[in-house]
């Protein structure tokens, strides 16, 4: 018989949450010697999101039974993407260049060729962790975090069915492919922190985010004002706006194309979500070129990263770290993957000379798709979030493609 958790109550769940995150802000602001040395070290969006996933590793609430993190991808991201590129400047977005695209690609390599590779080590040392025949067999669960690593949701269950998964194998690769995804997530947020320190060390270019911020941050300056209740509601209209405008239409589209041309699937393009961001970050960026960018001296990007910071509580609450104890062999087959996938865009980021931005965006949009990308490309700065999607987007274009092609190389080398 499974244990209930301790808190059922979602009221009570946001209540926790609230106080977390009141905790890290106040403590991350703090002149306390102590919190002044510990947030050098340990970024504040980091605490964000960890801290909630003790909630969920210790039993006292249960993210599945939780509406939570549905309400906060589903009404809180799409208004923060419209309020993170309200101000957003495309023409030095664009100035990021082939570079950036360069970086998502070669993750999406790491992840082809670490899977195969993680599946041959593991089975060197113990064929019986990664063997099984028929639809249990591991090499097939395996295509699935492929599908969900290149691309997402939509991608991960075209493996599922292309390669005849097994119910009870695909429900275990979840769990890999969530905590792994999670704490690659929980270290992209904590090299974030230290991006300025480490882009010095490298030497790496950071021009073209340098004038990208500059301008950002001149804009800003420039119509700054005290946030007062008319703007605070006009802020809430375009965000929370714009939100349902794109779930009418993202809605709509979906199921027009699921029913005229399902083939489509494979693309993403029949998910309700996938038409969500894409609109609602499309009709942020078209908002930064009408009056409404002014809303930025108010504050919009500032509500817009409160927002984020719910956000990013909500999805730490789904990462249990106890989960490793289930079955140890095939998170070690995700910590190699993922390892392999890491040093790859390292050495391409110190080849090609780029920033850890670069690196670290590239990585998410492959691994956390379009619903985590904007986070880690927010840690950096908020008017760098919309890259975030626009790399996401190629993930789902690219994710069932590679993810097969990953699958047979995983079919050829599996232990017999």
């Amino acid at each position: 018989m499974e244990s209930q958790p301790l808190v059922t109550n979602d009221a009570v769940v946001l209540g926790l949450l609230a106080l977390i995150l009141g905790f890290v802000v106040w403590s991350e602001r703090s002149q306390h010697p102590f919190w002044k040395k510990f947030y050098a070290w340990v970024p504040g969006l980091l605490l964000c999101y960890f801290l909630p996933s003790l909630l969920n590793s210790f039993g006292v609430v249960d993210p599945e039974a939780s509406n939570l993190y549905f309400v906060s991808s589903r009404y809180l991201r799409p208004a923060t993407l419209v309020l993170l590129t309200l101000s957003v400047d495309l023409p030095a977005i664009a100035q990021l260049g082939w570079k950036a695209v360069a970086m998502f690609f070669t993750g999406t390599v790491g992840i082809l060729i670490g899977g195969p590779i993680a599946l041959m080590i593991v089975g060197a040392v113990s064929p019986e962790t990664v063997g099984g025949g028929g639809p249990d067999a591991v090499w097939r669960g395996l295509t699935t975090v492929a599908g969900s690593w290149i691309g997402g949701g939509a991608n991960q269950t075209a493996m599922k069915e292309v390669f005849e998964v097994g119910d009870t194998l695909f429900s275990q690769m979840v769990a890999v492919d969530v905590l792994v995804a999670n704490v690659w997530m929980a270290v992209l947020l904590f090299l974030a922190g230290r991006h300025e320190s480490i882009d010095r060390r490298t030497g790496a270019d950071t021009s073209a985010i340098e004038e990208l911020r500059r301008r950002v941050e001149a804009f800003h300056d420039k119509h700054q004002r005290p946030l007062n209740l008319p703007d605070l509601m006009l802020i809430l209209a375009v965000g929370f706006g714009v939100t349902g405008l794109a779930h009418a239409l993202g809605d709509g589209i979906a199921g027009w194309i699921a029913e005229s041309a399902p083939v489509l699937a494979r693309f993403s393009l029949t998910s309700s979500f996938f038409w969500l961001i894409v609109i609602a970050t499309t009709v942020g960026v078209g908002l930064s070129f009408t009056p409404a960018k002014n809303l930025e001296g108010a504050g919009a990007s500032r509500i817009g990263t409160a927002m984020l910071y719910i956000l990013v509580a909500s999805i730490g609450m789904g990462m249990d770290v106890s989960a490793v104890v289930s079955n140890p062999g095939l998170f070690v087959v995700g910590g190699i993957w993922m390892t392999i996938h890491a040093v790859l865009l390292l050495v391409v980021a110190k080849l090609l000379n780029v920033p850890l931005f670069y690196m670290a965006v590239g990585s998410q949009a492959n691994v956390g798709g379009a619903a985590s990308a904007p986070v880690v490309a927010s840690a950096f700065h908020p008017s760098l979030a919309p890259v975030g999607v626009l790399l996401a987007v190629l993930g789902y274009a690219v994710g069932t493609y590679a993810a097969w092609i990953c699958g047979l190389i995983m079919q050829a080398v599996a232990p017999m």
